[in-house]
């Protein structure tokens, strides 16, 4: 293998690994493979656990009827003892030895003593050989009075094949398992992935200029709709923001314009036909004040803006609007009468409204500029304002600042 394909399998091994769905889904595997696991082993060792358990109980209550027996009725109670329980055992799995201080045994179903045999008064777990079969018991010994010593004990063999039938079991469970950890980790993987590349495309749409696209949703209410709904949410937020933007730009351009053209021309007329000093500062002076109108649209500007990023609510306050009104409307007064208008009001004595007085201003200098630029000549201007009836809202009707209503008619 050459040097750049080792490269390249080793770029791929690395990109694979990297990516987040693919871990998310090895994440995903090993967590159900663990836990599968660890649940599996706690069932077979409880299994285990419970026979092992089961077998010790049914040796230790022998061993106390037999030395109960034992105390009562000597050795040859004893032996009789064995002999019955041996006669009544359906199972054929008891196993019982009792021998003398020489070794000669006296009762019991095995040929001899086991080989290996630990101390007494231990369980232990040991081949032995019983009918001419070698299996596995589990025995204990007990040492009578007179160095008489007594084996009980249980065969064991059926309890290894469940142990055994258990185990193969329990493998391939852990098998079936794997398989199904990997089949789930790939389908959690292949989500992530369509989750991802849904996102993925509509931001990269975006970003090639395309805002209408949004990421789907698929209705069922999950976790992953509520992600998909507050990032188009955030998208169409992000879209008014621009066309605001877009309407600020033309709103710029249209406040800019008039006083602009204005200053222009009259600085033009001025240098053209000027005869005196104080005709060509006059023109100069007006042209300065139309320069300050462009000031104040600019400020005017700067304070929406302020204002829609929540730096400028300061500024609001309760003022007059009906005053406000007829100052405007008397500024504008004469204005009109040189266009060949007329500017009629009708305003009640007080109105109150919250909000700024400066832009409110602004606006409306705007609007009374509007009218007057396109009426048509003898024609009417009106301007009215009323309080209107109080909307019920859970914590009672609005208060009356916020309910003026305003119209300019031309």
């Amino acid at each position: 293998m050459s040097m750049f394909q080792r490269l390249v399998q080793t770029h791929f091994r690395k990109v694979r690994i990297q990516s987040v769905s693919l871990r998310f889904g090895l994440v995903y595997s090993a967590l159900f493979i663990s836990s599968s696991v660890l649940f599996l082993s706690f069932v077979w060792w409880g299994t285990i656990g419970l026979l092992e358990q089961r077998v010790r109980h049914s040796i230790t209550l022998d061993a106390h009827a037999m030395l109960t027996e034992w105390t009562r009725e000597g050795i040859l109670g004893l032996e009789n003892l064995i002999s019955n329980r041996l006669a009544q055992d359906i199972d054929d799995n008891a196993i019982y030895l009792l021998s003398a201080p020489d070794g000669k045994l006296l009762a019991g179903n095995l040929a001899h003593w086991p080989a290996r045999l630990d101390s007494p008064q231990s369980w232990q777990t040991l081949p032995v050989l019983r009918d001419g079969q070698l299996n596995l018991a589990q025995v204990r010994i007990w040492t009578l009075q007179g160095d008489y010593h007594l084996l009980i004990g249980r065969d064991i063999s059926e309890r290894t094949q469940i142990q055994r039938m258990l185990t193969d079991a329990m493998l391939w469970t852990c098998l079936m398992v794997g398989l199904l950890a990997v089949g789930g980790g790939w389908v959690v993987r292949a989500l992530f992935r369509r989750i991802i590349h849904s996102i993925n495309r509509t931001t990269l749409a975006i970003t090639q200029g395309d805002m209408s696209r949004r990421i789907p949703v698929s209705g069922t209410g999950d976790e992953l709709d509520d992600v998909a709904l507050t990032i188009n949410q955030m998208l169409d937020r992000i879209t008014r923001l621009m066309d605001g933007v877009k309407q600020v730009s033309n709103s710029i351009a249209h406040d800019l314009r008039t006083p602009i053209a204005r200053a222009r021309a009259e600085l033009e007329d001025a240098s053209n036909s000027a005869t005196s000093e104080q005709a060509l500062r006059a023109a100069i002076d007006q042209a300065v004040i139309n320069l300050d109108n462009v000031t104040g649209i600019c400020e005017a500007l700067l304070r929406i803006a302020q204002i829609e990023a929540g730096t400028r609510r300061s500024a609001f306050a309760i003022f007059d609007l009906a005053t406000t009104l007829r100052d405007m409307a008397e500024l504008y007064e004469a204005v009109a009468d040189d266009h060949d208008l007329e500017l009629h009001t009708d305003l009640p004595a007080h109105l109150s409204f919250w909000g700024d007085q400066a832009m409110f201003q602004q606006a409306l200098a705007n609007i009374l500029d509007n009218a007057i630029k396109f009426s048509p000549p003898h024609g009417t201007i009106s301007l009215s304002a009323r309080e209107l009836p109080a909307p019920l809202s859970r914590n009672g009707p609005a208060p009356s600042a916020l309910r003026s209503w305003i119209a300019v008619l031309a």
